[in-house]
């Protein structure tokens, strides 16, 4: 059985059964642990399955599961490449900006390093330190405070209590997933009830996410899709999903791979 025929058998039998154990996958296919945990991470790099401890579950079952920083931050490397360097250049000198936490938006913190003047607010501890070490006399940055989240997001009603007085220039928001029924969304409650406050206190919203996240549906809904300015993605999102976010968004960037941008 080639790689890709088991790959798809796998899906088939995690989705029926609502998951899979790696024990059961190997002797079901009679492979070794490294190659199920191989297929598992294509799986995963797809949006089709969630890695959990010993085994994988359907995405579709897992609205309340959220994966940890760590564990999403090689995951889709070259599509959130390419759209934090788009994204990056949305960002003018003197801008007052948020980011939100997540894998996408501290890559996209790596490109604003260098943008002279910038008022930086973030939830997220990543964030914060992309800009801590790289520091600059005329930028200001400001983390919240909050109870720590498995994506090492800050949120919770302290965080809440202290965005309500801010106002912002440009939020750019990571999200679990993108639905046109749920719009956008993530499992963690907290978290949502955070991203909400953000996205109140920002003049213009622009969502970073990948082709992966169409189609996720997290347990809260942050926004709704025509809440959305502007949503930076790759170019690997379908024909039929950029056409339906481009009937709501306001505007639709499409992030060209890394190598086409000349990074």
């Amino acid at each position: 059985m080639l790689a890709h025929q088991r790959q798809s058998a796998i899906y088939d039998m995690i989705r029926k059964r609502g998951g899979a154990r790696i024990t059961e996958l190997m002797r079901q296919f009679g492979v070794s642990q490294i190659t199920i945990r191989r297929d598992l991470e294509a799986l995963a790099d797809r949006g089709l399955v969630a890695k959990v401890h010993g085994g994988a579950a359907p995405v579709d079952h897992l609205a309340a599961m959220e994966p940890g920083f760590v564990a999403k931050r090689n995951r889709q490397l070259d599509e959130k490449t390419a759209i934090a360097i788009r994204a990056a250049q949305l960002v003018s000198p003197g801008t007052a900006v948020a980011l939100s936490a997540g894998t996408t938006t501290c890559l996209l913190a790596r490109h604003l390093v260098e943008v002279p003047a910038l008022t930086v607010l973030t939830n997220s501890v990543p964030v914060a330190d992309v800009f801590y070490r790289a520091p600059r006399e005329d930028r200001i940055v400001v983390l919240t405070g909050g109870i720590r989240t498995p994506s090492d997001a800050l949120v919770g009603p302290f965080t809440v209590n202290a965005l309500r007085r801010l106002n912002l220039d440009l939020l750019f928001l990571g999200v679990h997933g993108m639905n046109s029924r749920a719009g956008f969304t993530t499992p963690n409650l907290l978290e949502a009830e955070t991203n909400r406050a953000l996205v109140a206190i920002a003049r213009k919203l622009v969502v970073v996410a990948d082709h992966t996240k169409w189609g996720i549906v997290g347990l809260s809904t942050i926004a709704a899709l025509d809440e959305a300015d502007v949503l930076v993605t790759d170019d690997r999102l379908s024909a039929d999903a950029q056409a339906s976010l481009g009937e709501h968004v306001g505007k639709l960037v499409i992030a060209r791979s890394v190598d086409d941008n000349g990074a």
